[in-house]
């Protein structure tokens, strides 16, 4: 939603946008912050993607690229959710973080809710198998959880890798987080033919649903160019003598976002 002066007051997500814009239109009994925004909002820029993962990724791209005035705190009055990886620890845990980065570690973000915070979540785990549990639980399992028989956990917590391993899958998960995923789907892929050439049917079952996993959450598969990690993408529509152009950022494989003119 952008103001008079094309300055972005809200960015939000939505699966039916005409419905949503109904709601705003029908419902009078909205918040007084509700109506401010729709009182200065002028024009409206609608960006379709082709996933939820990726509408959920660039959401959280905007926010942090553009700062838009009512998205500043949630309903709860919190800040905005980032998903956090801890530093200068054997067994990472992978975790949602609100408030001031006071941790020495690394954050992934912002998000626009708690619900696309720990939707993401949900699919790292069942990619890089991290612990999400906390450091009390972790330390006092004599035996694995659940998460480790549904496939979303390594089990760390009672040594059923090493260190070093871990360690890995926590490599991997920034790598990915960062922008990388390209180079962590074929090291998946690679270990998955390894596993199928030694007989270990089981293990590359195991890589065959992380790689699964993590085409759900890939938002970089629309870029013509294989070796394209950065572009700048160029649409022009023309119709009654007018024209439209919008410029499309990717860098590092994500959408961040667009400028028309």
């Amino acid at each position: 939603m952008l103001d008079k002066k094309n300055q972005v007051l809200y960015v939000g997500k939505a699966k039916n946008l005409p419905n949503r814009l109904k709601s705003y239109a029908v419902d009078k009994n909205q918040p007084i912050r509700t109506e401010r925004m729709l009182a200065l909002t002028q024009n409206l820029e609608i960006i379709t993607t082709n996933s939820e993962a990726e509408a959920l990724l660039l959401e959280a791209n905007l926010i942090k690229k553009f700062k838009p005035k009512f998205n500043v705190l949630l309903r709860d009055d919190k800040s905005f959710p980032y998903i956090f990886i801890e530093k200068d620890c054997d067994w990472p845990q992978l975790s949602k973080h609100r408030g001031k980065k006071n941790k020495n570690g690394y954050y992934f973000g912002p998000f626009a809710s708690v619900g696309s915070a720990n939707w993401t979540i949900k699919i790292l785990q069942k990619v890089f198998l991290l612990r999400v549990c906390n450091d009390s639980v972790f330390k006092n399992r004599d035996r694995p959880c659940i998460l480790h028989q549904i496939k979303r956990c390594s089990a760390p917590c009672v040594n059923y890798l090493s260190k070093a391993e871990y360690s890995k899958l926590v490599s991997d998960a920034v790598a990915f987080l960062s922008g990388k995923s390209k180079s962590i789907q074929k090291k998946l892929s690679l270990e998955m033919e390894k596993s199928s050439e030694k007989m270990d049917y089981e293990k590359a079952a195991i890589h065959r649903d992380r790689i699964k996993a993590l085409t759900q959450i890939q938002s970089s598969h629309h870029i013509s160019s294989t070796n394209l990690d950065n572009a700048d993408v160029i649409s022009v529509s023309q119709e009654a003598g007018k024209s439209c152009i919008q410029v499309f950022f990717y860098r590092s494989k994500q959408n961040w976002g667009n400028q028309s003119y």
